[in-house]
């Protein structure tokens, strides 16, 4: 008597999870545009065993994917809600010298997102302020497999082996 209405609750409750997940890619919330302590948009930040990390204004570090390809921001919809956008709503994104070359570029849903050396930063939901936990992250979003790497200081990215603690992240595959 009850089955069914239990059946449609849970019908109900997946569908409204798969919702939040693959809501809009404005989903990652806009940065700060300048750090408490440096006045920038990205900073450097010295974490062990990657060396000179790009950070937020939070001291989150940021990450590249190997699927953004310059000015073109793959990651979007369920994905952009584990690794959010570095956004800023207008102006120019400060950063000291030894960051790279630091431009915006116009994400699906309009934001501006922050790039080095033309390649879009994100941070990691499952990151803490300076404990990378996203380096070598491999997962997949709308049939796209993605690789995150940590970015240092002049835009290179950290090498995935032996770095990422992986902080118990499993893809859905969404």
């Amino acid at each position: 008597m009850y089955r069914p209405l239990l059946i449609s609750a849970a019908a109900l409750t997946a569908a409204l999870s798969l919702a939040a997940c693959g809501g809009s890619s404005s989903s990652g919330s806009p940065a700060a545009s300048s750090s408490p302590s440096t006045g920038q948009t990205v900073a450097v930040k010295t974490i062990s065993g990657l060396g000179d990390v790009l950070v937020d204004a939070s001291g989150m570090p940021l990450y590249t994917s190997n699927r953004d390809a310059a000015g073109t921001p793959a990651c979007n919809g369920a994905c952009a809600s584990i690794w959010k956008p570095l956004t800023v709503a207008s102006g120019t994104p400060s950063a000291p010298a030894a960051v790279g070359t630091v431009a915006v570029v116009t994400r699906p849903d309009g934001s501006r997102q922050v790039t080095v050396g033309g390649k879009p930063l994100y941070t990691f939901a499952q990151d803490a302020p300076g404990k990378p936990t996203g380096n070598g992250v491999s997962d997949s979003f709308a049939g796209q497999q993605f690789t995150w790497n940590a970015v240092l200081a002049g835009g290179t990215t950290a090498s995935g082996s032996g770095t990422s603690t992986g902080g118990g992240y499993r893809s859905a595959g969404y």
